[in-house]
């Protein structure tokens, strides 16, 4: 799955842990975990919208290019986009 920037990147804290799914930032991480804990926080460890996340065993990190050509390839199956109003 797939975040975008901003609001839905607040998902991750909210996945059930007994369900398999592994999160892409388009920055390059696959296998993106939730928010860290104080005591957790990599300043090395960012997501698309410039936060701290953690990462989960078995994740990989690819250039910003190979994580759109996931994107563009239709190797990722679901993703999550916010919206805005523009006035």
């Amino acid at each position: 799955m797939n975040l975008g920037i901003g609001i839905p990147t607040l998902a991750t804290n909210f996945f059930d842990p007994k369900i398999k799914i592994t999160i892409h930032s388009e920055n390059g991480i696959l296998g993106m975990g939730p928010y860290p804990y104080e005591h957790e926080v990599d300043p090395d460890l960012i997501n698309a919208s410039k936060e701290v996340v953690t990462v989960l065993p078995g994740a990989s990190f690819v250039p910003s290019s190979d994580s759109f050509g996931m994107v563009r390839g239709k190797h990722i199956d679901i993703t999550m986009l916010g919206a805005f109003e523009v006035s």
